[in-house]
């Protein structure tokens, strides 16, 4: 049984840090496209950064760029989107998510229905 659990998160002041992690399990980590979505309250959930864990290509969301590092340890089958100088609109539920098989494409990694696994979710809340 495939299992994306996530943990970190929480409430932090603008400008401040959250390290989120996503740890895989169930599956052959492989090399696949992986990413971070985020989705506030009457909106559409959002591609926010996509990593493909064969390699060292990542993607981001322009919102973001700059600011969120997406990275893997494939040694620990463990995703990570490490947040800083956090915005009161980057204030949402998160998710990390994985492709159902290895490919090295990841070209549509913002497109949350090319994902089969999803983690739990962790809320990330920023005050102004």
């Amino acid at each position: 049984q495939v299992q994306l659990v996530q943990s970190g998160g929480g409430s932090v002041q603008a400008g401040g840090s959250l390290r989120l992690s996503c740890a895989a399990s169930g599956y052959a980590y492989g090399r696949r496209c992986m990413g971070w979505f985020r989705q506030a309250p009457g909106r559409e959930r959002e591609g926010v950064a996509g990593i493909y864990t064969g390699g060292d290509t990542t993607y981001y969301a322009d919102s973001v760029k700059g600011r969120f590092t997406i990275s893997r340890d494939n040694a620990k089958n463990t995703l990570y989107l490490q947040m800083n100088s956090l915005k009161p609109e980057d204030t949402a539920m998160y998710y990390c998510a994985a492709r159902a098989w290895d490919s090295r494409d990841c070209s549509l990694w913002a497109t949350s229905s090319g994902y089969a696994y999803w983690g739990q979710g962790t809320q990330v809340t920023v005050s102004s």
